[in-house]
This record gives structure tokens, C-alpha cells and sequence, in this order.
């Protein structure tokens, strides 16, 4: 029996998504989803920007998550324009 050669219907990979928004929605796809139009997503900071969000948070009277959540929404919504 003779080895079988790569032939390119067998090195053929399934095609890749290659635009980000396509990837971004699959991924976010994954993720738990919360009340309204929302996904929980974990963020991990470093505990001197933590400490400096949750002062913030206490002086504008907000939540911490809520806080964090307003400052990535503007992020996001800059980043179109």
C-alpha cells in the first residue's frame, strides 16, 4: 500500500471568519447574559486602578460595576466615530 499524498481536498482547513465583528459576536455569543440587552463579562484589574474606580464610584454615587460598565460603553461608542 502506497502512502497517501496531501492532496488539496485533504489539507483543505473549514474557512475562517476573518472579520472582527464576526469574531466579536461569536464570542460574545458565549457569554452569560444578564437582564436587558447585557452580557456579564469579568474584567480583572490591577488593585491600585481598582481602589481608584471604587473611589469614583463612592463620589458619583454609582456602582462599581455600573461604573465600569458606562466607561467601556463610551469607549466602545468613541471608537465608531
Amino acid at each position: 500500500m502506497t502512502p497517501r499524498r496531501n492532496t488539496p481536498q485533504a489539507n483543505k482547513k473549514a474557512p475562517r471568519k476573518s472579520l472582527p465583528d464576526e469574531l466579536a459576536r461569536d464570542a460574545v455569543a458565549h457569554e452569560k447574559t444578564a437582564p436587558g440587552d447585557r452580557v456579564e463579562i469579568r474584567v480583572r484589574l490591577r488593585k491600585p486602578v481598582a481602589e481608584a474606580l471604587t473611589a469614583r464610584a463612592v463620589r458619583e454615587e454609582k456602582n462599581l460595576s455600573a461604573l465600569v460598565a458606562e466607561i467601556l460603553e463610551a469607549a466602545a461608542t468613541k471608537g465608531k466615530s
